[in-house]
Parts: structure tokens; sequence; C-alpha cells
């Protein structure tokens, strides 16, 4: 098995190698939260890489719950061509090309002037920035109800703007991995208490979106591993959703790990020196994939040619790759011509943990900036420039945020 051959999914249609471009968050929305011209320079980029699999930074399916203050939402049609552009160009060299759709629940700074739903009304831990995030509000039934038929609105949208699937996010502490973890999710009710009850709003949401979408549009979840928190989602109930998913049409599982409390997704446990520390979640991919009817995504640091390959031959059908296609875009070409090129940022070994996430996200949003710009990228860059950038751009993208929220709700 080569990490160049290619892979036939559930749904009967194929990805042309195992390369996956992962979801990494742009926050490059024009003004009213569509895909922007500097998307779309972005995107052309990587379907001109060489990956097979092009899958979107978080697409919101409510404009009133944003994982950031520039993310893209996709509620209704008013801007279904600028989607259609998009599709176009994440496609024009034959990659398939999904809309990871989210929720965040509680995972959305209070400065953005909206009420946060989940679960259950636990904020976030984040010690001293923990302030940045409010108490948020118990969803009641009816909210509940309404997450689920927006996931399956936005999936209805995407097919019609041209995209090949969607991947429900249901990890990194969103929403739907809240209501997988115990420790967010205190509810007595049937969305709470066990795991069956815990996952039962991604098993519905699955279930909705695959009765709306066509049998060769792909339906993927990206799953957390495991938390890293004490008392919360573990591994065995990683395991239990899978083996829930497996009895529904999902044509991919991705697995990752962590959350804005514990980011093991941003790899401070790796240090790239062996296979287990790069392919972060490897170890336990190769376990889900004893049991697993879909192909498996494993996502986690990978960013050298040889340990991509280890990953396919291990059985895990897609590697996928997010900070080293923000550095080089080319790298799947650049592998095929016998280039063994591995792109990585400087390391950061910041005491606080929860700040060393954030730098280490602006570090990637800067080369994603160049890239939508057609520059080079920077791997070098200061983490503290970098965040301070980043955070002087989000400054002013939440106040944006805010008044096209405000106008909208005068509007109604």
């Amino acid at each position: 098995m080569s990490i160049f051959d290619t892979l036939t999914l559930p749904n009967g249609t194929t990805i042309h190698n195992r390369l996956a471009k992962a979801a990494m968050e742009e926050n490059m929305a024009d003004a009213e939260q569509a895909p922007s011209a500097a998307l779309f320079q972005l995107y052309r980029a990587w379907a001109q890489g060489g990956v097979g699999l092009i899958i979107s930074g978080n697409v919101m399916v409510d404009s009133r719950a944003m994982t950031g203050p520039g993310g893209v939402v996709l509620e209704d049609n008013e801007h279904l061509a600028l989607f259609k552009q998009w599709a176009e160009i994440g496609r024009e060299k034959g990659a398939q090309f999904w809309l990871q759709i989210n929720h965040p629940g509680r995972q959305m700074q209070s400065n953005m002037g909206q009420d946060t739903w989940a679960p259950s009304a636990v904020a976030l831990d984040l010690g001293k920035m923990s302030d940045k995030f409010a108490t948020p509000i118990e969803m009641t039934q009816a909210m509940i109800d309404e997450v689920i038929q927006r996931f399956a609105n936005t999936a209805i949208l995407a097919e019609q703007a041209g995209f090949t699937g969607v991947e429900i996010h249901a990890a990194h502490g969103y929403l739907l991995s809240q209501f997988l973890s115990p420790l967010s999710n205190q509810r007595i009710d049937l969305w709470g208490g066990s795991l069956e009850n815990r996952a039962r709003i991604l098993i519905e949401i699955v279930k909705a979106v695959r009765a709306v979408v066509s049998k060769k549009f792909a339906v993927a979840v990206k799953l957390n591993s495991a938390d890293f928190q004490r008392g919360g989602f573990s591994a065995d109930d990683a395991k239990q959703v899978v083996e829930m998913l497996n009895d529904l049409a999902v044509d991919l599982v991705e697995l990752s790990g962590g959350s804005y409390e514990a980011p093991a997704m941003q790899g401070q446990a790796r240090d790239g020196r062996t296979l287990a520390r790069e392919a972060y979640f490897l170890e336990f991919a190769t376990e889900i994939r004893k049991i697993a009817k879909m192909p498996i995504m494993v996502t986690g640091g990978i960013r050298r040619q040889h340990v991509a390959e280890q990953v396919v031959q291990s059985g895990v059908e897609m590697v996928g790759i997010a900070t080293a296609l923000a550095i080089e875009p080319n790298l799947p070409h650049a592998w095929k011509a016998g280039k063994p090129i591995a792109p990585e940022l400087k390391p950061i070994q910041w005491d606080n943990k929860a700040l060393a996430s954030v730098a280490n996200m602006s570090t990637v949003k800067y080369q994603l900036r160049k890239l939508s710009q057609g520059k080079l990228t920077n791997p070098k860059i200061s983490p503290v420039l970098a965040l301070l950038l980043q955070q002087f751009a989000m400054v002013k993208r939440t106040k944006q945020y805010r008044k096209r929220m405000q106008k909208r709700a005068q509007a109604a």
C-alpha cells in the first residue's frame, strides 16, 4: 500500500491518493461570513498541490455560533454562488472537497456578543484565560432539535454548491464533543449519562444528514481518540462510538484528539523524532481499524513522507496533514517527485500551555495568510509576532462580526 494509491469510499466514489489536507481554521471569510477571494487563493494552492482530499476549515451551521469571528457560515442560500466558486476551485485538479461543518458550543469567546449553548452549564477551565469564555446555557430539547436540523441543512446546501462531502466535527471540544464528554455533559435526560445517550446527538445528526444528501455525497465524522482529561471522553468511549457509526452510512472517520482545555491536537507531546510522536494518534487508529467498517484517517503532526507511508502500511487508509501543508502546499507533488522535504514550524515550549496552543494556531494562520496572498510562507516566524498579528486581526474581525449581527437583529 502506498500513499499514492487510490481509495474507494463506501459510497463508491474514489479519492485519487491517500493524502488529505486536514482542516485548519482560516478566519478568512468576507464581511458577510461567506467565502472570500483570500480563501479562493488559499484553496487553489492546495488544489494544485496534489492532495487527494481537501477538507475545509470550520464552516459554521449557525451564524450566532462561531469558532472565530472570521469564520465561514453556510445556513442559507444567500451566498451560494460564492460557495459554488469555492467548490470549483478546490476540485479543479480532481481532489474531493469536503466542508467540515461545525458548531462551537461553549468554545466561543464571550467578546463576540452571543449566547453560547452547551449540553450543560459548565464553563471552560482555561486557568487565567477562562474569563474569555462565558458560562454556557444548557440546551433545551428545542435547541438540540434546531442544531440537528442545522447540520442537515448545511449539508444540503454544501451538495447544492458542488462540494463532494461534509465532515461532521465531533472532536476538539466543540459542541458534539461536549456532548460526548461526561465532564461537559452532566445531563440526566436521554442526551446525557450513558455513552449511548451522550452520543445520541452525533448519531441523530449523521442520520439527518445522510437522509437529505445523495448516496454519492460523502458523510464523514471527525472524532477524538480521547479528550486527554481525567474523567473525560476516553479511548474506550471512542471505540464504542465508532461501532455505533458502523451501523450508519459513514464514509470515513478522522481521528484526532484534545480540546481547548487539553490541546493535544496542537502537538505539545510530539518532538518529531519517532513515528509514534509524529503520527500522534496512529496507535489508537490502528486499534480502531480492527473494528471500523469505514475507512479511517489519522491526523496529528505528520510531515515526513516515510511516516505517511508507514501510516497507510499499518492499514489506516488516509493520512491527514495540516501544518506541513500550510507551510508547503505542494508537498504531495514534492514527495511524488522524490524530494524528501519535511516542513515544520519552530517549536513552542512555553509554560502556559493554553497560550502556547493559541500561539501555535497563530503561526499556522500566519502561513495561511501568506498563501492566501500568493506569497511565500515563513515557518521561522516568531510565535510572539504571529500571536500579536493574529490578536490584532481578531479584534478587528470581532468588531466587524458584532456590527453585522447587530444589523441583522435590528432588521429582524
